[in-house]
Order: C-alpha cells, then structure tokens, then sequence
C-alpha cells in the first residue's frame, strides 16, 4: 500500500483565522470541472447595457460600509448553471447561518469562486467566532449535500480552498476588481486558447 501524500497547508501559521477582517476566498471544483457557470458573450439590449455599466466601479466601497454591491452573477457574462445557483444561494445564506460573517464581491466561474468574506466581532460573546474554515467547511458540505442529492454528484468541491487576508483598503479594491473583471478575461482567454 502506498504511503499518503501529505497536503502542503495554505493556512498562516499562528494566525487566528478566527479575527475580524476580510478574506479573499477561492474555492474550486472536484477536478476542476466546469459544473458551476457558462461564461458567455452577452448579447446587449439598450436595457441589459444600462445595466452592466451600472455595475462597473460598484462593489469597491470601503470594507466598512454596510451595503457593498455583491451579486456579481447578474452580469450578461456569468450564466449559472443548475449546481451554480445552490452553489450562490448557499454562500449568500452564510450570513443567515452566521450572524458575523458578510459574503461582499463573490463570482461563481465555471469550475470555481471567488469570494470577499468579512468576519465581525460576534456580538454577545456567548459563544466562539467560527473560524474563516469553519464557515467555508459549512458552505462547501451543504452546497455538496444538495447537488449530490438533486443532480447526483458525487466530489463537488476539491478538498481545501485558498485564501488572501485582506490588508488594506487597496488591497481590498484589487481584489473586488478582480472579481468584477475575471468573467471578462475568462471570456476573452478562452477565445484566444480555442483558436
């Protein structure tokens, strides 16, 4: 019998990933598989146009404002296919199943997502913070549960996920840009690679 490979940590050692701050989250599908979404060429009606260029720029207020534009998937670019839409309503349903954590930016790309998590000073003090794997651990296991039981797959997601702490404002920006962009480059790289 072979021996087992010993995964390489992605986590900081001696951080307490537990402390109030914004996370950028990738989380990938079992073999990369493209489950999730369709990124497409929208075709643009005077009214879906309005739309998406009122979307460029949102989503960069700062980490404490309240109400940063989040839903990234009503871009004409990101079609979500049927694991696509549990997979967005479990991550916005986050915020219900923790009272500190904020799902901000997030994009659901073919075979992954990508996500700005916030967790807040948990009011009260009764109970611990769960941790940034805590909430991810959850997210992924329900998202998992629903789509093997509605469309029978077995391994949704792979079995960790990469994050980015948040340092700053700028870096917060840097990466609600990139969320806001990637359908776009996906787009645009996928055409280049095909030719």
């Amino acid at each position: 019998m072979g021996e087992l490979v010993q995964r390489k940590s992605t986590r900081l050692k001696n951080f307490d990933y537990s402390s109030v701050g914004a996370y950028f989250v990738t989380i990938c599908t079992k073999d990369r598989k493209q489950i999730l979404s369709d990124i497409v060429m929208p075709r643009f009606t005077a009214k879906n146009h309005l739309q998406h260029l009122n979307t460029v720029g949102e989503g960069l207020a700062p980490p404490e404002t309240e109400h940063a534009l989040r839903i990234i998937t009503d871009t004409p670019w990101v079609r979500l296919k049927s694991c696509g839409r549990i997979a967005e309503e479990q991550l916005l349903l986050l915020e219900k199943r923790y009272s500190n954590v904020t799902v901000e930016n997030y994009v659901i790309m073919p075979d992954h997502i990508h996500a700005i998590i916030f967790l807040h000073e948990v009011s009260g003090g009764a109970s611990p913070s769960p941790t940034l794997d805590n909430v991810i651990c959850a997210y992924k296991s329900l998202t998992s549960r629903m789509c093997k039981q509605l469309y029978g797959i077995e391994k949704m997601f792979q079995r960790s996920y990469m994050e980015h702490i948040i340092r700053d404002r700028s870096d917060y920006e840097a990466k609600a840009n990139y969320i806001h962009d990637y359908p776009i480059s996906w787009y645009y790289k996928s055409l280049s690679t095909n030719e």
